[in-house]
């Protein structure tokens, strides 16, 4: 569903990712794992069609993020790690004017906002106006919207942001829950999450993939994906430029 193949972003002179090569099947849920400024955000806009690479390939669903940027974008759920919404409108009115950018409309809008906000637990704040919100209640607002059209292919930007600990439980649960139904790729700094949540890993380090695989496969029986993870990232900075 996801098929990225030696993506290039410069900014510049400077390679924010250098050959980016991975592939996310149906209805895995895959963590997209780095240190601060290794790329992940990065290479999850040139997918969501926010940035345009700078050289190499990227196919969301069969379709080409360049080349065929409408379908893509139709195929997706994008949650970034800020998310840009507008503070003056209500919960349930603004999912319902993003339910109309996607093609939703009367009935089937009506529909699709009301199961968005009850997966995303939002009811009790629909009324609400999102400025005046906290972080996590925005963050919810942000995943229901990813959520509305019923997209094939989900990409999560640090989704558990700001979630106090209950909500971060839930929304394990819901992005497992989302994996039977849709292709999931979420980044996150928490490795332990990941290890609740995901199949499989790609980690990047430096602008490019360092591993990638099943977790099982990638972390010994009994160890931990933060040890293989910190020697990963240590070993990798310790290799001189250019290597």
């Amino acid at each position: 569903m996801i098929q990225v193949s030696q993506l290039t972003k410069y900014y510049g002179d400077y390679a924010a990712i250098r050959d980016v090569t991975f592939e996310v099947g149906r209805q895995q849920v895959v963590g997209f794992l780095g240190p601060n400024g290794a790329g992940k955000s990065t290479t999850m806009r040139i997918l969501a069609g926010f940035l345009t690479a700078s050289s190499g390939k990227a196919l969301v669903a069969g379709h080409d993020v360049l080349t065929d940027p409408l379908a893509a974008r139709a195929s997706i759920g994008y949650m970034p790690e800020n998310c840009p919404l507008y503070p003056e409108m209500r919960v349930a009115e603004y999912l319902d004017f993003r339910a109309g950018l996607k093609g939703l409309h009367g009935a089937d809008s009506r529909k699709r906002v009301e199961a968005a906000m009850d997966r995303c637990w939002l009811t009790d704040v629909r009324r609400q106006l999102i400025g005046t919100l906290s972080k996590g209640y925005r963050q919810r607002v942000g995943l229901a919207d990813t959520l509305l059209a019923d997209p094939p292919v989900l990409i999560l930007d640090e989704p558990t942001s700001g979630l106090d600990p209950t909500q971060i439980i839930e929304t394990r649960k819901l992005i497992r829950q989302l994996g039977e139904r849709h292709t999931v790729l979420v980044s996150s700094h928490i490795l332990s999450e990941v290890e609740m949540t995901c199949d499989r890993a790609v980690i990047i380090v430096g602008g490019r993939v360092a591993a990638q695989g099943k977790l099982a496969e990638m972390v010994p029986a009994g160890g931990r994906l933060e040890e293989f993870f910190l020697r990963l990232v240590e070993g990798t900075a310790a290799q001189p430029v250019g290597a």
